[in-house]
């Protein structure tokens, strides 16, 4: 058994570890010569904690804890000398016990708050939930797996959309995340969401108008074609395509005649 030795009040405790966590319990008591007046004032002015006085010989009481036990003290000369008391010694803490995991929905939903706030580092007024970039969320345990899909092979914002989206996670306390790019399904404008064109209106691109139609998928009849696109600034649907591809592959640059203004416009596809 390890033994120690603790100091309190006068008294000397011999002390020993009653568990793991050390918790401490008294062994044996052994009180000392009495301390001298000037004693005391030497300890004290070494910074040191001094001896406690009573005053013209009252009885003093305090309490002291040493160990996990609390004593009761009393001074018994006007030195300062204590007397224990009683001993008190309180019940042992119980271990911690760790919380259980929280719902798996409900840190699902929260994974998919946290990342679907994650802004398009090209059209920063989107998340990439409003694109329809974010596919799915999935949480095993600690883990956070993120599925996202590019708005076309090779996009170069990928790369910046998977550390954002992983330090976004990390900084909501999901230390273990895992980004996937999926390319299959591909993209497409049909994935993003009515707030998110409306944005782009507001922002000054021109959102897509229309379904995509993709070979050999459900949607069937005929193609419909966009004989004009309106301008976002001021409505007009008197525009003129200037470019195929605009500021990204994403988008086409655009001409309105009635207020002079170019504008991007999302293709559909």
């Amino acid at each position: 058994m390890v033994t120690g030795t603790a100091h309190n009040s006068g008294w000397t405790d011999r002390i020993a570890p009653e568990t793991p966590a050390g918790t401490g319990f008294i062994l044996s008591c052994e009180r000392p010569a009495p301390i001298t007046a000037s004693a005391a004032d030497a300890a004290e002015s070494s910074g040191r904690a001094g001896a406690a006085t009573a005053s013209g010989g009252a009885l003093a009481t305090g309490a002291a804890r040493n160990s996990g036990s609390t004593h009761r003290m009393a001074a018994e000369t006007p030195e300062g000398t204590g007397s224990i008391l009683s001993c008190e010694r309180p019940a042992p803490r119980p271990a911690p016990v760790e919380a259980p995991d929280a719902d798996p929905a409900g840190r699902r939903r929260r994974a998919w708050a946290v990342a679907a706030s994650v802004p398009d580092p090209e059209v920063p007024v989107l998340t990439i939930e409003d694109l329809g970039v974010l596919r799915d969320i999935v949480v095993e345990g600690g883990r956070v797996t993120v599925t996202i899909t590019p708005t076309y092979s090779g996009c170069p914002a990928m790369d910046a959309i998977r550390d954002d989206v992983v330090l976004a996670l990390r900084s909501d306390g999901f230390d273990d995340v895992v980004v996937r790019l999926v390319l299959a399904p591909a993209w497409t404008t049909d994935w993003m969401t009515d707030a998110g064109k409306q944005k782009l209106v507001d922002y000054g691109i021109a959102p897509p108008t229309g379904r995509a139609v993709h070979p050999g998928s459900a949607t069937g009849g005929p193609i419909r074609l966009a004989l004009s696109v309106r301008c976002p600034r001021c409505g007009s649907l008197d525009t003129r395509e200037l470019a195929r591809f605009g500021s990204t592959s994403c988008k086409a640059l655009y001409e309105c005649r009635a207020c002079l203004e170019p504008f991007d416009h999302f293709k559909v596809h």
